[in-house]
């Protein structure tokens, strides 16, 4: 590679990371590997299951919460460097769980139907949400609360529609989740392709208002950035274990 082009890798990368205050971005830290247990083969979905009841009841939260240690050092030292600092959170699995929706549903998804008593099954997961008694994920609490207290501003993106946003409200107040600085549901009938590209519009949104350091979630969808989308790219984007279901 000639030193012309590595000259304009050099200053691509850096313009990447510039804000408005003309600061850059220290290099964003790693997190400690999770404790996912290996699945056993040949493949079993039973064997599976029970892997994932284990992992849940072991490792999960500690995990949970090695992320969220990580994260939390990371904006509040980022945090005085730029102006408006604001710190993107997803909701389902990062801090609301559904836990005793995906029991009752054993690793299902049911969209429709009722969902009288989890984790006694079965659950429809829209039941579910418009119930609002999700728990808070005990060391997402304790990260709202400690960067709450910074005065930096906290905003929920969550794929969760429009007609589940009141039950949502109602939740996180329930949950604990109080004093944050917007939250954003989605449209019911909107164009995007995937859960990717809808958070990467919001957060593009966002940033012409705020310095977004990190974004927070449980799904890379919440991570990674469209690629026709250059606004809005998070700083630092921090993965919370998840081995329970996938979004695209």
């Amino acid at each position: 590679m000639s030193e012309t082009a590595r000259y304009k890798i050099k200053i691509f990368a850096l313009a990447f990371i510039l804000f408005g205050t003309g600061s850059v971005a220290a290099e964003c830290p790693s997190v400690p590997e999770p404790h996912i247990p290996p699945p056993p083969l040949p493949l079993n979905i039973d064997q599976v299951k029970d892997l994932l009841l284990d992992y849940h009841d072991s490792d999960y939260l500690s995990d949970v919460s090695a992320v969220f240690s990580v994260a939390q050092a990371y904006i509040e030292e980022r945090a005085s460097k730029v102006k408006k600092p604001a710190v993107v959170l997803d909701i389902d699995e990062t801090s609301l769980s559904n836990w005793p929706a995906l029991v009752a549903d054993d690793f299902g998804f049911i969209s429709n139907g009722r969902c009288d008593n989890p984790p006694a099954g079965p659950c429809g997961f829209s039941a579910w949400i418009l119930r609002g008694k999700a728990e808070a994920i005990p060391p997402a609490l304790k990260f709202f609360n400690a960067i709450k207290d910074k005065g930096i501003a906290i905003i929920f993106i969550t794929a969760r529609p429009n007609t589940q946003r009141q039950a949502t409200l109602r939740n996180l107040q329930r949950a604990g989740f109080n004093g944050w600085t917007k939250l954003v549901t989605r449209h019911e009938h909107d164009s995007f392709p995937s859960v990717q590209a809808y958070k990467t519009d919001a957060r593009s949104k966002i940033a012409g208002e705020y310095a977004i350091i990190a974004s927070i979630g449980d799904q890379q969808s919440d991570i990674d950035q469209e690629p026709n989308i250059k606004d809005g790219k998070p700083e630092c984007g921090f993965k919370i274990p998840n081995p329970f279901y996938f979004i695209k």
